[in-house]
């Protein structure tokens, strides 16, 4: 088992995960503590179960028919892989932000708003939008073209709008499935520079294959590898300063040296 202790409290812990697609295991005895407020890169080669891992956390996964998980993942005190719990409800408390922007077929201020409408939040709509938009490093870009349609942005403005959208109904924890690799050079480090910003109001935890990235924006960071058995799992789990300089484990030292991956 990896877990961290810390004086940080933990927003998730995820107890001993198990993923199956069939009879494929894709993640295997995964243990993880998320810490509040901090962003957790999750780090590896392709294939190892990284975005496996991160769709569990919002139980994305369990819209692929195939999909079976064992398992905790405990969040506000319960186990919301439990049959008690709503997905939706969990998806309105942990967001998620894919790989390449998905905005909607909608105006600006419409992509943001959708969300708010669909789970009736109360209060001042073009006020929730805006401040959704500022967190989002975007209102003084979009603020007198919120009519406009979205796929008018740039690709960087198309996924800080996406950002805006998950933020907007006020989640908890915010995963991003490689929100930048879609993205240039400048339009990745605005998302960084963003990242660094949402943490003092949100948990974040980002997949992501750019270990420069991981080392720049994250506190802490989790490589995983994959076993004979092609399954993922849990290699090293740590402040990602300590990762990067001075990993415990051999195979973390090779990965992040560039031996293998």
């Amino acid at each position: 088992m990896t877990t961290i202790h810390h004086d940080d409290p933990t927003v998730l812990q995820i107890k001993d995960l198990n993923v199956f697609y069939g009879s494929f295991r894709a993640v295997k005895h995964v243990n993880l503590d998320i810490v509040r407020n901090k962003i957790t890169a999750i780090i590896g080669s392709s294939g190892c179960g990284k975005s496996t891992m991160l769709r569990s956390i919002n139980r994305m996964n369990e819209l692929i028919p195939t999909c079976r998980i064992e398992g905790e993942i405990i969040y506000r005190g319960r186990n919301i892989l439990g049959v008690d719990v709503d997905p939706v409800v969990i998806r309105s408390q942990i967001g998620m932000v894919f790989q390449k922007p998905n905005p909607f077929p909608k105006s600006i201020f419409d992509n943001v708003a959708w969300g708010v409408k669909a789970n009736q939040i109360q209060g001042d709509l073009y006020q929730i939008v805006e401040n959704a938009l500022r967190q989002a490093a975007l209102w003084d870009e979009v603020k007198d073209k919120l009519a406009e349609s979205a796929f008018s942005l740039s690709g960087g403005q198309q996924q800080r709008l996406c950002i805006a959208r998950a933020i907007a109904i006020k989640p908890d924890v915010i995963l991003m499935d490689e929100p930048a690799s879609a993205l240039d050079p400048i339009a990745t480090l605005k998302i960084e520079d963003l990242m660094r910003q949402l943490a003092e109001d949100y948990t974040i935890i980002i997949v992501t294959h750019n270990m420069q990235q991981a080392a720049r924006a994250s506190h802490f960071t989790a490589f995983f590898n994959m076993d004979d058995d092609r399954a993922g799992y849990l290699v090293e789990y740590g402040r990602s300063d300590q990762i990067f300089t001075q990993p415990k484990q051999m195979l973390t030292e090779s990965y992040i040296t560039g031996r293998f991956g």
